[in-house]
């Protein structure tokens, strides 16, 4: 099982800037399935810098690697850091999927171990969770999903999936698919 968090304001789709981002979504999921964990609101924030208005192409995604590592001392900030409350929020997760990020949040993300992930502003969520259920039924599929699954079954977290519980899951779900026979 692994945490996977949406920037969104609808539930629906990948809509916001990670900085500005007003609400985060959290799904728990695993291999055919996913069940809404948490929803964390923040105060709106206003988005500085020049790539404040950048978009990429549609259908782009970026998932940073080690080389956005942050330095010693670079993420340094001060308490009313937009992103402290953020990244409490996002702990134990294992990516975070936003329309965009900035580098200096991209290198706290990774300090955390929350993959940074920018796809394309409208991308649906239930796909991109489609995406991941593929990827841990499948490996080698997103080397990311690899790693956190690695890291998820090493420590021993390993909920059993809302369909295999006896109250059936409490939040919203999402039967996924798990081959590529599941597309036909």
């Amino acid at each position: 099982m692994l945490r996977v968090a949406f920037a969104s304001t609808d539930q629906q789709q990948v809509n916001t800037h990670f900085g500005a981002a007003e609400r985060f979504v959290i799904y728990r999921v695993w291999p055919g399935e996913a069940e809404l964990a948490a929803i964390g609101d923040f105060a709106a924030a206003v988005m500085k810098g020049e790539n404040r208005d950048r978009r990429l192409p549609a259908g782009t995604v970026y998932t940073p690697g080690p080389e956005m590592a942050a330095r010693p001392g670079e993420l340094d900030k001060p308490p009313e850091d937009k992103v402290v409350a953020k990244l409490e929020f996002l702990g134990g997760c294992a990516a975070v999927y936003a329309a965009s990020i900035g580098i200096s949040s991209i290198k706290r993300l990774m300090s955390v171990g929350i993959q940074p992930i920018i796809v394309d502003n409208g991308h649906d969520i239930e796909d991109l969770l489609n995406e991941v259920s593929l990827a841990l039924a499948c490996r080698g599929l997103l080397s990311w999903v690899d790693k956190a699954a690695a890291r998820a079954e090493a420590a021993g977290q390993g909920s059993l999936p809302p369909s295999a519980r006896a109250d059936g899951g409490a939040g919203q779900r999402f039967r996924l698919i798990t081959s590529e026979d599941d597309l036909v």
